[in-house]
């Protein structure tokens, strides 16, 4: 009986455990569900609103965030600011309390000073002010003060003698300091007793400081030195205005000419009887200005070895700067041989008593160059002028005029139709191409045309052998530019556009052919001629082919060239020479 009762009992007890699990886990569940149901997010509201509506709460918010932006980078830049502006008040503080201290230090020297001295200002309640145009005038007004102490003392020193060396070292040193601080007083352009009214301030609106020493600067013109107006155009030539007056004495009457250095103006001098004078003003740039100078120096060589002015260059009279630019005062001529050439010539030259005439006279200026070492380097019409009467000639522009001993190898000198072919083969040159270049220039009095019209050097040295034919091979070895034109085999390398494709190419030439006669064309644009006229023009056409010698070394000097029959014969006649009777 026992037995059953313990079982039973055990049976009960498990019974009860059981059904206490599973009230346990039913509860359990039951707080999930619950805290499940907690957790989950809210329903949504019963107003719905519409998409549109959306949107503009999406504007309104991106508005917001823009603002706040804006807000945020204003305050950043106020405190840039304010940090700056601290920065810069700490800066004058300190320039400041420099200039006291330099003021308590010189008190040794201004119980010697004479002259009234205004009294000092307090910095110090004025520095914490937010206002910087009181701060800024406070301290103009005492920079103004140390300047007024600083030209007493100075002066005083001066008039007295009985100051020790100390006391003389210590105003070195005090105006050392002060010139730190301050800036110097030898910068400004003042006078000798300068006041400090006269002196310019650093802190104010206007721009009165005058620059010193700036390179290209050269206007000695004292009147005008400090006029702002824009005297140049945009090459640095200056606009010439018709009726100016330049230097207080020359006024400016017409435009002469333009060329790669300067302009050519004719003007009239007020204080010689308005005598005309030709005045060259050179570009404002400093090449130019270098290249001038030199011929400014060439010019005055030439008054030297001509003071008569009757050897056939044009007479230097003077120089002055004017606006920036260079002046250089000439004797005036009526116009230049390429006018006379296109008036007078009329496509057939001019007579053979003028061409006679015209030649000696350019020789002879060649003599005179060649007699003081000077090489012209630049012989053509333009560079040639005649007066009135069309019975004078002068050389002028001796912008790329050289001594003798001052040349260089260049393959661009001298203009490309009157260049010798030394020049182009870059053979060491000498007074032999101003030759070349008269005999071209005579070769065009004669006939109105140009002698050689090659548009490149390659083609004006086909050009050349077509009329005297190949170059010497000795010429050609001496050449520093041959390899440009020659091959090893010292043949012709002719340069020529192809016809079809347009390209460059090279064509080598074995057999030079002249093709060309001279005394042909000589005769082909001269006029109707008389036999004595006819005997002049072969004597012409020998002239010209010595002095057309392709070896420089070989042909015809200037003093040969004056010795020739075609200028002795008439020399007698050409000085009676006019315009009206050619």
């Amino acid at each position: 009986m026992s037995d059953k009762h313990t079982r039973q009992g055990t049976s009960s007890r498990k019974h009860k455990e059981e059904a206490s699990k599973s009230l346990k886990r039913k509860n359990s569940y039951q707080d999930y569900k619950k805290y499940e149901i907690e957790a989950r997010t809210p329903p949504l509201p019963k107003h719905r609103h519409s998409i549109e509506d959306l949107m503009r709460q999406r504007e309104s918010l991106k508005e917001e965030l823009q603002l706040l932006k804006e807000t945020k980078s204003t305050d950043i830049q106020s405190s840039r600011e304010i940090s700056k502006r601290k920065h810069r008040d700490d800066e004058r503080n300190s320039k400041f309390s420099k200039l006291n201290h330099l003021d308590s230090s010189k008190k040794t020297i201004k119980s010697k000073t004479k002259g009234h001295v205004s009294p000092e200002y307090n910095t110090d309640k004025y520095l914490d002010s937010e206002d910087e145009e009181n701060i800024i005038e406070l301290r103009r007004k005492q920079r103004k003060q140390l300047l007024e102490k600083l030209n007493v003392t100075t002066a005083s020193t001066k008039n007295e003698n009985n100051i020790t060396k100390n006391e003389k070292s210590e105003n070195k040193t005090l105006e050392k300091k002060i010139d730190s601080v301050i800036p110097s007083n030898k910068n400004l352009p003042q006078k000798e007793n300068t006041n400090s009214a006269q002196l310019s301030d650093m802190f104010s609106e206007k721009d009165d400081f005058v620059p010193q020493n700036v390179p290209g600067a050269r206007d000695t013109d004292e009147n005008n030195s400090q006029l702002t107006d824009n005297w140049d155009d945009s090459e640095g030539y200056y606009n010439i205005r018709v009726g100016d007056i330049i230097k207080n004495k020359y006024v400016l009457k017409e435009i002469l000419g333009q060329g790669v250095f300067a302009n050519v103006i004719h003007a009239q001098d007020n204080t010689k009887n308005n005598a005309s004078v030709a005045i060259k003003i050179v570009r404002n740039n400093e090449l130019m200005y270098k290249t001038s100078l030199k011929e400014i120096s060439i010019l005055n060589e030439i008054n030297v070895a001509d003071p008569d002015n009757k050897y056939h260059c044009v007479k230097y009279i003077c120089n002055f700067m004017h606006k920036g630019h260079l002046c250089i005062v000439l004797e005036a001529m009526h116009m230049d041989l390429r006018s006379v050439l296109k008036k007078y010539g009329k496509n057939n030259g001019i007579h053979m008593r003028a061409l006679t005439s015209y030649s000696r006279q350019l020789l002879v200026a060649l003599r005179l160059l060649k007699k003081i070492g000077i090489i012209h380097a630049d012989i053509k019409p333009d560079n040639i002028l005649v007066n009135e009467k069309k019975n004078v000639l002068k050389l002028c522009d001796f912008g790329s005029a050289a001594k003798l001993d001052e040349n260089e190898a260049t393959p661009y000198l001298v203009s490309r139709f009157y260049r010798a072919p030394e020049i182009i083969l870059g053979i060491p040159y000498s007074h032999g191409i101003d030759i070349w270049s008269t005999a071209c220039t005579i070769f065009e009095m004669a006939t109105g045309r140009i002698l050689f019209t090659g548009s490149s050097n390659n083609r004006m040295l086909k050009c050349f052998m077509d009329l005297k034919g190949k170059i010497p091979v000795k010429c050609i070895r001496k050449g520093k530019f041959k390899d440009q034109h020659f091959n090893y085999k010292n043949n012709f390398l002719l340069h020529k556009k192809d016809e079809f494709t347009g390209r460059d190419k090279v064509i080598e030439v074995c057999n030079n052919n002249i093709t060309r006669d001279l005394y042909k064309e000589l005769q082909k644009y001269s006029k109707k001629q008389s036999p004595a006229e006819q005997k002049k023009l072969t004597q012409l056409k020998d002239q010209l082919e010595k002095m057309l010698i392709l070896d420089p070394n070989h042909r015809l000097s200037v003093s040969d060239c004056l010795r020739h029959a075609f200028i002795q014969e008439q020399l007698e006649i050409d000085d009676k020479c006019t315009i009206d009777t050619w």
